[in-house]
């Protein structure tokens, strides 16, 4: 063992050992080498990562943390799975490419080289044998498949949808391309336009999704359950029209002379002054035609996003169409009017308002000057019409006024008896309808996996046949950005019609990349199966997942998807599981300051905080900001997520290069537990340095004390002193905190137990004692062990210097250490010493002695004398077997 610690021999060495070695291939029906039977399985998976070209911090924390928890099992004696793969396809390599003027996949093979090489040389135990990519032909070949079973099944259908068209770059923008209603990169207006395209019917499983999500996800976050239950939407209610007698060009009533709405909340029905339909609402259209007006607003309205969130935050617009509807139980004219914050995909394209008492309608009539009328109360409270109160909306302590015959009525009372009104005029019923829309998985774009269709002048659109899979996408094309570069690609578009044989094309659009990461997860249990989709023996090993760890912000699309896409594997008898993961763990963000500055021309430029000095007031806030460069001001925009946007980002491979990956791995994991935000900090990178400094050297200094014939002796920790008696106590206390530390995957405690567990090692003085080598023996052995799976490579390589391994076995299989009860059952304790509130020394006293004995003792110790110093005491406190203070 080398007197100093080297992060770049240590790490390289045992990298190249466990290649050599292959230690990390799994295998199914594993035996463990210290019990006969067969191992359980442990499936750890970390959601994949894009190739964008480098890691960034979040996905050292999200590997790591993996990791951790993969080697923790394997050293219980799991047969464990940490695989990883590559969500290639999407738009940043079209728009890499289009930049760079390469194709997408040149950017997506070299990002994927790179990034493979940052992730072993942060010692992760990958099976890299279980590697899948998803714009490898090999892989996408089973999304082709998957659709054209789903297809049969009638799973999957097409229809014309709306969508986002930039007329100058001739493509279709995702919604968070669309800014200020203008596309993100030509400026130009963007157009609504209707094309076809291919969905799944996910909403034929919106009750399994919601039922498993109360009964079936035990192990995941609730915060994640509640966002998901959401965004399924189930919601009962009473679905009823407001008639009218608005008639088309042809003298027709429009929709029957019925505007549907469905609301929850019938209750509140007596308080309807308005109604708002969407800016798609048949109504709507034929306003259109007849005001000019109302035709410019239908107009603004489909410039721009219409995703649901944006309409939460987006300005509420609207216009008064100038006809009205009948109240279907007072028979008072209602309003009509057309807003920009209804949706037609949701309910009928057509809302009641009732702006007394729901805070969105009570905003929009006050803009535009609508009645507000009150219909609900609550005892002791006072309505203002001037202001929104959250007592409007209640519905538990609440009663009807101003309703007529359903005045004095609570909410559910009044539900029913609106409901039943409603029922007996024949103008509605109750309705149960979601939130969840059917997944439309067509994208017009190059970079993804081909739809399996071919279109012919006479038979239409023809499946592509099983045999002819897959559907290669070609991969020397360079997009240009004006249009999907498959539209101008022969060799691609030119084949033939499998059922008349005549000259057809292929379809070009693209599927969505999130089918790519819908069942990853399975493939990689048996990514080489080129006959089937998954190889069914291995998947029914190795699933469901034990652990999959990722992001919040995949709490809702990603996670659904994979769940349904599971469901529908199962139907298809692929499978025989209804859930793809057992426990969910979300990793919290990774943060660090940020600086900024407004240029001349009005722009924001964002500086790197290593460029920047801070100038701190007297509490420690900062009070200005300077570029180190030449003194100017910047100002500081806070801790905020780490970002290439905001330039704030740490580079992990300068921290490898620089200090190791064992430190950048322990900073990770001892800054903050798993599931909360990290803040970035230079001096706890330095610090965790320090600390595997200190474990090098405090294990150098000791090599010579290794006691290797005597460790594993029965009775040899017998006639110990005091002191190593109370050593041992506080190893196996420790342990027994890093268990339950561990199984709570609460790692950064771990850290701070191992470092506590250190100290003790340092400051026990009993060289001379006979039995002190076996137990500093013990208590490295231990300490590696806890350690081991946070901070691989410096344990694994002082384990093998000190010949550990010749007693437990390779580190990388040792078993864990087990609890020595006998140990915890000490006969002195540790006291602290305090005066005057102040720690002052730690003292050894037998559990057996009275509270005057051990006051007397601690009082003439030699170390607390020269605090005393000679003067009176005034008062003793005792806290029996932790502390005293004494008060002089």
């Amino acid at each position: 063992m080398k007197e100093n610690y080297s992060h770049q021999e240590v790490e390289a060495s045992t990298q190249k050992i466990w290649e050599e070695n292959k230690s990390y291939l799994s295998t199914e029906n594993n035996y463990s080498k210290f019990n006969i039977k067969q191992k359980t399985k442990f499936f750890a998976c970390s959601m994949l990562p894009y190739p964008s070209g480098k890691l960034h911090m979040g996905h050292v924390r999200n590997y790591t943390i993996n990791d951790v928890m993969t080697r923790y099992k394997r050293m219980l004696g799991f047969n464990v799975l940490m695989p990883m793969g590559w969500d290639a396809f999407g738009m940043p390599a079209e728009n890499a490419a289009i930049k760079s003027n390469i194709s997408p996949a040149k950017w997506t093979y070299d990002n994927i080289s790179y990034m493979k090489k940052q992730m072993k040389q942060l010692g992760l135990s990958i099976d890299w044998s279980k590697e899948i990519c998803a714009c490898d032909p090999k892989y996408y070949k089973w999304n082709q498949w998957f659709f054209l079973k789903m297809l049969e099944k009638g799973i999957i259908y097409r229809k014309t949808q709306v969508v986002n068209w930039d007329p100058i770059d001739k493509t279709v923008l995702a919604n968070e391309q669309v800014i200020d209603g203008k596309g993100w990169r030509s400026g130009a207006l963007v157009e609504k336009r209707e094309i076809p395209g291919y969905y799944l019917k996910i909403t034929e499983y919106a009750e399994e999704l919601l039922y498993d999500i109360k009964h079936n996800l035990k192990g995941w976050p609730q915060k994640v359950l509640s966002m998901q239950e959401n965004w399924i939407g189930k919601s009962q209610g009473l679905c009823f029209a407001f008639l009218h007698n608005i008639q088309n060009e042809n003298n027709e009533l429009i929709n029957d002379g019925k505007l549907f709405v469905f609301t929850t909340r019938a209750d509140m029905i007596m308080g309807v002054t308005f109604c708002v339909i969407s800016y798609e609402h048949p109504l709507a259209t034929f306003f259109s035609k007849i005001n000019k007006e109302i035709k410019l607003f239908v107009q603004e309205c489909k410039l721009g996003s219409t995703t649901e969130a944006n309409l939460l935050t987006k300005e509420k617009k609207g216009i008064n169409t100038g006809f009205t509807v009948i109240h279907p139980i007072n028979q008072e004219k209602i309003e009509l009017w057309i807003s920009n914050y209804v949706l037609m995909n949701y309910g009928n394209g057509a809302v009641m308002g009732v702006p007394g008492h729901d805070e969105r309608d009570f905003h929009f009539a006050k803009k535009y000057n609508i009645p507000i009328k009150q219909i609900i109360n609550v005892n002791n409270k006072s309505y203002n019409i001037d202001y929104w109160q959250d007592w409007y909306a209640d519905q538990n302590y609440s009663f009807l006024i101003n309703s007529g015959e359903f005045n004095g009525m609570n909410s559910s009372e009044a539900i029913k008896a609106v409901t039943d009104k409603i029922k007996s005029f024949s103008l509605g019923d109750e309705k149960t309808i979601w939130r969840l829309r059917d997944w439309s998985i067509s994208r017009q774009r190059y970079w993804g996996t081909p739809i399996p269709i071919i279109h012919c002048s006479v038979c239409g659109e023809v499946p592509v046949p099983e045999n002819n899979l897959p559907v290669i996408l070609p991969e020397n094309l360079i997009p240009k950005g004006t249009g999907n570069p498959l539209n101008d690609c022969d060799e691609f578009l030119h084949c033939y019609c499998p059922k008349c044989d005549r000259v057809a094309r292929r379809e070009t659009d693209t599927m969505d990349t999130f089918v790519d990461s819908s069942w990853y997860f399975m493939r990689y249990t048996s990514p080489d199966c080129n006959n089937a989709m998954i190889d069914k023996d291995k998947v029914s090993y190795w699933m469901p997942v034990d652990h999959y760890i990722g992001g919040i912000e995949h709490a809702i699309l990603h996670l659904l998807y994979a769940r349904f896409w599971t469901k529908l594997m199962r139907d298809l008898n692929l499978i025989n599981f209804d859930e793809p993961f057992k426990n969910l763990l979300c990793q919290g963000m990774v943060l660090n300051h940020a600086y900024y500055r407004k240029n001349h021309n009005g722009s924001i430029e964002y500086f790197d905080p290593k460029n920047v000095e801070n100038i701190y007031d007297k509490n420690g806030e900062i009070i200005s900001t300077k570029l180190k460069s030449d003194g100017s001001d910047v100002k500081y925009l806070g801790i905020t997520t780490m970002s290439k946007s905001k330039n704030n980002g740490v580079d992990p491979q300068s921290i490898i290069n620089e200090w190791g990956a064992d430190t950048a791995r322990i900073f990770i994991i001892f800054a903050s537990p798993p599931e909360q935000t990290l803040e970035w900090s230079d001096q706890g990178i330095e610090g965790a340095h320090k600390f595997l400094n200190k474990l090098w050297k405090f294990c150098y200094n000791h090599k010579s004390f290794i006691d290797i014939k005597n460790i594993n002796k029965k009775n040899i920790f017998y006639n110990l002193s005091d002191e190593l008696k109370f050593l041992r106590y506080e190893v196996y206390k420790i342990l027994k905190q890093v268990n339950y530390d561990y199984e709570r995957q609460q790692y950064n405690t771990v850290v701070s137990s191992s470092m506590k567990l250190l100290k003790f090692m340092e400051n026990c003085n009993s060289i001379s004692h006979d039995k002190y080598s076996t137990v500093i023996t013990e208590s490295i052995s231990i300490l590696l062990r806890i350690l081991f799976p946070i901070v691989p490579h410096i344990t694994y390589q002082i384990w093998h210097d000190l010949h550990l391994n010749t007693v437990f076995g390779d580190l990388l299989d040792a078993p864990w250490p087990h609890i020595d009860e006998d140990a915890l059952l000490l006969d002195q304790i540790e006291m602290i010493v305090q005066i005057n509130g102040k720690l002052r020394h730690k003292i050894l006293v037998s559990t057996n002695y009275d509270s005057d004995k051990i006051k007397n003792i601690i009082i003439n110790d030699k170390n607390v004398l020269k605090f005393l110093n000679g003067k009176d005491i005034k008062k003793i406190i005792l806290i029996p077997n932790k502390l005293i203070n004494i008060v002089i």
